[in-house]
């Protein structure tokens, strides 16, 4: 192989791998463009940020309800992030782009093996969203790309 072939046989192998990782996680993909179908039908706004979908804004669909009735401020399905409003997207966007990884690792599995981390930490008597394997790491490499 001549040297000028190797960069085109590495761009294609990445743009490969990067096929596979949508492939693999498409499945919780479409569970979060289906929830976005909605929030877009409430007034809400997506875009689209280093390949992921980020859709949030808009009323709410009992706009009148405790804000702690929705207990989280942004949420990830594959490549999909539903967040309370784009101030909230900003905020978490390390941290839900390292759950789009996760997605890519594990595909739909991610949703079993992330209730498994959470039903091991409840058994140990810690917070089970806290001490989630997954949470820590979200929050461990979202920590270092803002430090």
């Amino acid at each position: 192989m001549t040297a000028d072939r190797r960069p085109k046989h590495a761009a294609v192998a990445r743009r490969a791998r990067r096929a596979f990782h949508y492939i693999w996680a498409s499945p919780a993909t479409a569970i979060g463009l289906s929830i976005g179908v909605v929030a877009l039908c409430l007034g809400a706004k997506a875009r689209i940020v280093d390949g992921v979908v980020e859709i949030g804004g808009g009323r709410r669909a009992a706009p009148d309800s405790p804000r702690r009735r929705i207990p989280f401020d942004a949420i990830t399905f594959g490549h999909v992030i539903l967040g309370r409003d784009p101030v909230c997207l900003a905020h978490l966007r390390a941290h839900e782009h390292v759950h789009v990884r996760q997605y890519e690792r594990w595909g739909a599995l991610f949703f079993a093996a992330y209730a498994v981390a959470s039903g091991i930490e409840a058994l140990r008597g810690r917070n089970p969203y806290w001490w989630n394997r997954f949470e820590r790491e979200a929050r461990a490499k979202a920590a270092q790309r803002s430090g």
